[in-house]
Order: structure tokens, then sequence, then C-alpha cells
């Protein structure tokens, strides 16, 4: 399909998704979240690809929310609102902003793999969050940003970030909104791997296709299965595991191919069937 505020790219079996709005620093307007959620859709009605990775076209991933339509690319990176615009929480509700971007990448049950490029703010933030993975670099900068703009997290932000680093230090990036760039936002665990910035999407690319190559039944109960897992008993995580095992044996042929290739000693190709 044809989308008007990103770029879609099939490179075997992954979609490299592009936020595709430089001149904003990629702020998310009603265009580019309904791209964004359409993009996610596609994903994962298409059996022949695995995995998404998603990235910024210019030098910000994603500078946060444009509900304001004309501001500009500085006003973006500040959640700044231009003169004579509605308050922010009618202007939220118009837009469906708040769950509608956040629950459509977790609900995918194919991975997801932020390359994070440059700026990732307040709701940019969010975004990169809501993947599975992030790839970082010396030009990735994030920051929570809402307690400036007297407004608590939304776009799940308060949901994945305690996930992401733990309790304190997410209410530590929440109550200094400070910025996290580079190096640091590795140690902190806000991006799993650290690349230079000229091969930020190479990597990340690279990252996706060793995690395409394996089941991908297999993949997709797995990740259900650790979703779910984060918030039940032991008990309770058993018989996800379970479930997890049912749904990846719906692909007989690809549990076939695992035994026959590690006695083959070859590397394995797996159908989904």
């Amino acid at each position: 399909m044809g989308y008007e505020a990103l770029t879609f790219e099939r490179r075997g079996q992954v979609a490299l998704v592009t936020l595709n709005r430089p001149e904003m620093m990629n702020a998310l307007n009603k265009q580019l979240q309904e791209d964004t959620r359409a993009a996610c859709a596609e994903v994962e009605a298409d059996d022949s690809l695995r995995v998404m990775v998603v990235t910024g076209n210019g030098r910000a991933f994603c500078a946060g929310a444009d509900l304001g339509g004309s501001v500009d690319a500085r006003q973006a990176s500040d959640g700044e609102a231009p003169q004579g615009a509605p308050p922010q929480d009618q202007r939220l509700d118009e837009y469906g902003w708040i769950g509608r971007q956040a629950m459509a990448f977790y609900r995918m049950t194919k991975p997801t793999i932020a390359a994070v490029n440059g700026a990732a703010v307040g709701a940019g933030m969010s975004l990169a969050l809501a993947c599975d993975l992030r790839v970082g670099c010396p030009d990735t900068r994030m920051r929570t940003t809402f307690i400036e703009r007297n407004l608590s997290p939304d776009s799940g932000m308060s949901w994945f970030l305690p996930r992401i680093v733990g309790y304190a230090r997410a209410v530590d990036l929440m109550f200094t909104s400070r910025d996290i760039r580079g190096e640091e936002a590795f140690t902190l665990g806000l991006v799993d791997r650290f690349v230079p910035s000229d091969r930020l999407v190479d990597e990340a690319m690279t990252f996706a296709e060793q995690i395409a190559k394996w089941p991908p039944l297999a993949m997709r109960a797995t990740k259900r299965t650790m979703q779910r897992n984060l918030m039940v008993d032991l008990e309770e995580a058993l018989r996800n595991e379970t479930t997890g095992h049912v749904f990846s044996r719906r692909a007989p042929n690809d549990a076939l191919e695992s035994r026959r290739s590690f006695f083959e000693r070859r590397p394995p190709v797996f159908t989904g069937e």
C-alpha cells in the first residue's frame, strides 16, 4: 500500500520502515501516526515478512508529537503547540493519540527493531521503546520530555520504560527529563546494541536478518510468551509456555527441518509450514 509520511521497503524477509518527515524531525502528526499503524498491520499480515525495522529520515528518529500540524521543527522537538491551537487534552483526544500507536506495536507478533538514528523525544522515545529491540549510535539522543510540558507520560512510556530499565532508572529519567546520549543509552539498556552512526541501518538490518532466519511461528510464539509472562506468576507462565509450544507445532515442516539440519550439520531453512 502507499504511504504519505513514511517509506516502506521490503528487503528479503525484513521490512524497513522509515519515518519520512525530515523537515519536522519526523514529529508524529495524524498522518504519520496512521501510517505507522498501517505499516504494523501490513507487516503482521504478510507471511513473507518476519521482522520490522523502524528508523527516521534525516537527523532525528522522531521528535515527539506534532499535534498542531503547522508547528516548526524546533517546536516539534520541544512538544509545543502553535499559537491558537486547542488545549493539548483536546488535541490528544481528537487524534486518538493515547494508546493507539503503542498498542499497534505491542500487538504485533513479529519482532520489531528501532534503529535510533538521532533524537527520540517524548512520544518519539515512546515509539522506540514500543519496539522489541533498539539499536543506537553516537548520534542517538533520548529524552522523556513530558514533565517539562506539565504532562505525565503518555503513548505507552510509563509502561515500557520501567520494564526496560527498571523502576528507579525510569523515574530518574522521567523526573529529571535529561538527555541520554549515545553510549549512556546503551549503558542504561535503552538501546541493546551500539554501532557507528554510518552503519546504523545496515547493522540493524543484519540484526533483523539474524532473527528472521529462525522458524517464524516459533519466533512469534516466543515473543507473545515473553510479553505475557512479564505480568503473571510462575504457574500462569508455565501454562503460557505450553500454549507457545502448541502454536509453534503448527509448522511441522519446520520441526522436521530443525532436526534434519542438526544431523546434517548445515544451516536450517525455515518456511513457516
